[in-house]
């Protein structure tokens, strides 16, 4: 076997190219070091400026990382080009890449995009009580993937954060005041002026029901067993519940003591003997 070897090697030449190719690298290492320092800076601006406008953590966080990856990309695929490498076949690979993930991860990515909305428009926020996605509970953590609830008997309930942005939201702690709502029937027997003016003077009494608006109490419907009452009065929010609950027993035990009836359904029935 006979190998040709060149007899003479053009060491000028290899010079020459190696200084091409040293510049080059030289070149692309700066490029990088430069740029991930511009990257750096640039994400450090977006996360300030984010945090400034007192945007959500998790929001800051996201777009923060987001937009550092981005960059990183661009430096990268500057470099390489500085290399003299084609990068238009990297570009055409990632975009293949980013179109098979994003179908691959298609439900995931919509409870991502629905996060950003959750964040930017802020219909509720860690601590709210609210009814959304099918469950009703204080917000514990909003996160990129899902909202998790706090029911009232201490499950915790994760929901999709699609669902929850997908169907309509009830926030019952956005307004500092509710008003609490009661129904109260009493019989036809009994005094209509007394039991209204004992209902005004139980809520007036409550010092957590608020003067302003002041509560309302009226006839609401001739029932078949019942005279109702409608009771109308507002509360702070944190006392909603209690409110409630404590007027319903009160309004109880002074109707007894008053001689107000409370009537259960009832149904008279008449039978006619036909006389033999």
């Amino acid at each position: 076997m006979n190998l040709d070897f060149p007899k003479s090697l053009d060491w000028a030449a290899l010079v020459d190219l190696g200084i091409v190719y040293g510049i080059r690298i030289v070149g692309a290492l700066a490029i990088f070091v430069f740029g991930k320092w511009i990257a750096k800076a640039l994400t450090k601006v977006v996360r300030k400026a984010m945090e400034h406008a007192k945007v959500e953590a998790t929001l800051v966080s996201f777009v923060g990382s987001f937009v550092y990856i981005l960059l990183m990309v661009v430096v990268i695929l500057a470099a390489l080009n500085n290399l003299g490498v084609n990068t238009t076949s990297f570009v055409a690979v990632l975009g293949a890449a980013g179109l098979a993930v994003g179908l691959a991860l298609q439900g995931t990515l919509s409870n991502v995009g629905a996060a950003v909305l959750l964040i930017l428009f802020r219909p509720f926020k860690v601590g709210d009580f609210v009814e959304a996605g099918g469950t009703a509970g204080v917000v514990e953590e909003i996160n990129m993937f899902s909202t998790i609830f706090k029911t009232g008997d201490n499950k915790i309930v994760i929901v999709p954060n699609s669902s929850v942005i997908g169907g309509n939201i009830v926030n019952y702690s956005a307004k500092q005041t509710r008003r609490v709502d009661w129904t109260f029937g009493i019989g036809y027997e009994d005094d209509l002026k007394m039991a209204k003016r004992t209902l005004e003077e139980i809520m007036k009494a409550d010092e957590r029901i608020h003067a302003d608006p002041a509560p309302f109490v009226a006839v609401s419907e001739l029932a078949d067993s019942s005279v109702n009452f409608v009771c109308r009065a507002w509360v702070d929010t944190p006392d909603y519940w209690a409110v409630y609950f404590d007027t319903l027993e009160k309004v109880k035990l002074v109707f007894d003591e008053k001689g107000i009836s409370i009537p259960y359904p009832q149904m008279d029935v008449h039978l006619d003997k036909e006389a033999a």
